[in-house]
């Protein structure tokens, strides 16, 4: 275990370069194992859920070669498909390379996934959805038991809710089916584009990614592929809240403003000016920003899940009040009970948080919980006056670099009382 230790108030400012996008690399990741080749896939962040799924990838039968942002991936040679319970339960993205096998090998035997702990976030969707392709799944013993009867057929797949991690699983599993999938209700986040193209870059056909209607016609094989990353669109806003929440100037590079230009109201709200160019992205706070009204977690295009507890963090210090409500995950308020600890005045009723902005936060020994729980408490941490431990450093370093944070950001082991 180790600790993330902040000696605050710490201002985010002057020029980062934003990383890979994490919720891209997982799904391309899995993907690659249906190359059959040697794949360079570049912009890969250096995270620890990257470092579990090339923990996967190796346990399959892969080789990989990570350095300086580039991970080859040589998937030649897969002697297995099933996934150990101790790797499944790292991450909650392991999940998707069920597809993955599934169209490779004809089958797969895995466990549930682990990674954090949001509220109740069943994979019923994902089993469905590939039954109806024509996949037998067994549940034995808490192991799933995945197999090809025949042959994967198109199908046309409605999903009861647009899925993110279910509209992957499905574009991997039937990419190499006999026939046409059509999925309907489909996730629309640029990531699934990303996979998308990444597929196709490797000789697939898929067609309406980053739409709620998806067509894939299946193809016999694929053939290797170089490939680029999106930036991460997600660690772009915890930057920018970051920024605003510590009276920061900061210059993003290589990110993609058109990719969170919906959130863009929200710091203009609370007074920050942003101008935008081609890959770059500038932020100037206030010295004291204000509160938002309302902010509604909404699939993509509104405002992501994903992004809530960072800007709560942000506004903790604002002048005002501000109202959160989190529509996609039932646990998604862990990180209120520890900003209260660094005297944040939070109220959680359900799943609606009110923030009444306090003048100042000030360092105490605090707890992540899941991975954007820690970056808020890490932009709180910032913004806080004295030291702030945070317990659960894993949680944060399994989605961020921690080379884009200020160095008065340290990750220490934990130190037993």
């Amino acid at each position: 275990m180790q600790n993330i230790v902040i000696h605050g108030p710490c201002q985010l400012s002057g020029e980062i370069t934003v990383q890979g996008a994490k919720n891209s690399i997982l799904p391309i990741l899995a993907a690659s194992v249906l190359s059959r080749g040697e794949c360079i896939i570049k912009n890969c962040p250096n995270i620890l859920d990257v470092q579990t799924s090339i923990e996967i990838l190796n346990y399959l039968g892969c080789k990989t070669k990570f350095e300086n942002s580039t991970l080859i991936v040589n998937s030649e040679i897969i002697s297995r498909n099933e996934i150990p319970d101790y790797l499944m339960r790292k991450m909650r993205s392991s999940i998707i390379f069920l597809g993955a096998l599934v169209a490779r090998t004809g089958g797969a035997k895995l466990t549930f996934p682990g990674g954090c702990n949001l509220g109740p976030r069943p994979i019923d969707i994902h089993l469905s959805s590939l039954q109806q392709l024509g996949v037998s799944i067994n549940n034995i013993h808490g192991a799933l038991e995945c197999k090809i009867l025949d042959k994967i057929s198109g199908t046309d797949i409605v999903l009861p809710f647009p899925s993110v991690g279910a509209t992957e699983n499905v574009i991997l599993a039937s990419s190499t089916c006999k026939g046409t999938t059509i999925i309907e209700n489909a996730a629309r986040e640029p990531e699934i584009s990303d996979l998308a193209n990444f597929l196709n870059s490797m000789g697939a056909k898929i067609k309406g990614a980053g739409s709620s209607k998806i067509t894939i016609e299946g193809v016999n094989k694929f053939h290797p592929s170089e490939y680029s990353v999106i930036p991460d669109r997600i660690v772009s806003i915890t930057l920018m809240a970051g920024a605003a929440a510590t009276g920061g100037n900061l210059i993003l590079r290589k990110t993609d403003p058109n990719l969170i230009k919906s959130i863009f109201p929200i710091f203009e709200e609370a007074g920050c000016l942003i101008k935008t160019y081609k890959d770059t992205l500038k932020i100037n706070a206030p010295e004291k920003i204000h509160s938002v009204e309302e902010i509604r977690t909404m699939p993509y295009p509104g405002f992501p899940t994903d992004a809530q507890a960072p800007i709560m963090a942000m506004l903790a210090k604002s002048i005002g009040t501000s109202v959160f409500v989190e529509t996609i995950f039932e646990n998604r308020f862990k990180h209120a009970e520890e900003l209260i600890k660094l005297g944040a005045k939070i109220k959680v009723n359900g799943n609606v948080a009110v923030v009444e902005g306090v003048e100042n936060l000030f360092g105490a020994k605090i707890r992540a919980h899941d991975l954007r729980g820690a970056a808020a408490l890490v932009i709180a941490g910032l913004a806080s006056y004295g030291k702030t431990i945070i317990e659960g450093a894993e949680y944060f370093l399994r989605g961020y670099e921690i080379s884009n944070f200020p160095n008065c950001i340290k990750i220490e082991p934990t130190i037993e009382d």
